[in-house]
C-alpha cells in the first residue's frame, strides 16, 4: 500500500477542488511526493499546509486571490515556525493571518489593528483591543511584544520580567512559550507551557500549543492527549480537531480520525 493521501482523499478529507490543489502545488505551497505511477501523494504536513486553503475557498474568494496570498505567505514564514500555530482566514476580501497577537496580511506584508468605539458619557473614544492595559506586569510585557521581531533574546527576557512580575500571566506564558518553539528551544518552551498550565489552569491556548511543540518532538501520543484536553476545555477549538485527526489517523485510531475530521469541517463551514 502506497503512504500518503493521494488527491482524491485530500479533496475528500479538506473539501478542496481538484484545481485548488493542484495550483497550490503549482505555486509552490506544498511539494507532495510522487508515488509508483507518478501519481501525487500527501503527507500529513501538506495536509496542514493544504488546510490553511479550506477556510479561504469556503469563504468565498477567488481561487487566483487564495494562490496569490498563500504563495506569498510562504516566502514570508521562518522554516522553524510551526504552521499548525497559525490562523489564515478571510476577512472581507483580504486574507489575513494571525500568530500570537499579531496580525497582518500577506499581500502586503500590513499588519492589521483591531480597534472597537465606545462612547462612554457621551465622549466618543476608540480603543486598542489589542493593547493590553497598563499595570505594572504589563509594561515588560508590551516590551517583549515589541521587541519580538528585532531582538528575540530580549523579547525572552522582557516576557520573563513578565512572569516574575505576575506568575499568572497568561499571556506571557502563551507567547514565551511560541517564542521559544520558533527559536528551536524546545526544551525551555515545554517548561514554559507546562508552568503555565500549573500556574494558570487547563487553558485550551496553552494545551494547544504545548501539544503542537510535542508533535515537534515526535512524542505523538502525548500531543494526542493534550489536544484531547484542548477539546475538553473548548470544543470548538477546530485546528485541534484537525491535528487530533491526523495524529489519530497516523495511529490507526481510524473511528476517532473521522470524528475529529468531521467536526473540524463543521466548524470551518460555520466560522
Amino acid at each position: 500500500m502506497t503512504a500518503g493521501y493521494s488527491v482524491r482523499e485530500v479533496g475528500k478529507l479538506l473539501g478542496l477542488s481538484r484545481s485548488i490543489v493542484s495550483g497550490l502545488i503549482d505555486a509552490g505551497f506544498v511539494t507532495p511526493a510522487r508515488g509508483p505511477r507518478r501519481e501525487y501523494r500527501f503527507s500529513f504536513h501538506d495536509l496542514v499546509l493544504l488546510r490553511a486553503a479550506q477556510g479561504l475557498s469556503e469563504a468565498r474568494l477567488p481561487a487566483a486571490k487564495i494562490l496569490r496570498s498563500l504563495r506569498r505567505l510562504r516566502t514570508q514564514l521562518p522554516p522553524q515556525l510551526p504552521l499548525t500555530g497559525l490562523r489564515i482566514e478571510a476577512v472581507g476580501d483580504s486574507v489575513v493571518v494571525t500568530e500570537g497577537q499579531a496580525q497582518w496580511q500577506p499581500d502586503d506584508g500590513q499588519y492589521v489593528l483591531r480597534f472597537q468605539v465606545e462612547s462612554p458619557q457621551g465622549k466618543l473614544s476608540i480603543i486598542d483591543i489589542d493593547k493590553p492595559s497598563a499595570t505594572s506586569d504589563e509594561e515588560p510585557f508590551e516590551k517583549a511584544v515589541s521587541l519580538e521581531d528585532q531582538n528575540a533574546e530580549a523579547a525572552c527576557i522582557a516576557y520573563r520580567e513578565a512572569l516574575q512580575a505576575n506568575p499568572r500571566h497568561l499571556a506571557a506564558y502563551t507567547n514565551l512559550g511560541r517564542l521559544l518553539h520558533q527559536l528551536g528551544r524546545l526544551a525551555e518552551a515545554e517548561t514554559v507551557y507546562r508552568d503555565g498550565v500549573e500556574k494558570c489552569g487547563t487553558d485550551a491556548t496553552l494545551l494547544f500549543n504545548l501539544a503542537v511543540l510535542m508533535e515537534d518532538l515526535k512524542r505523538y501520543h502525548e500531543a494526542a492527549d493534550l489536544y484531547r484536553a484542548a477539546l475538553s476545555v473548548a470544543p470548538d477549538l477546530a485546528d485541534a480537531h484537525f491535528n487530533l485527526a491526523l495524529l489519530c489517523d497516523a495511529q490507526g485510531l481510524r473511528q476517532e480520525a473521522v470524528r475529529h475530521l468531521s467536526a473540524f469541517r463543521k466548524l470551518a463551514r460555520t466560522s
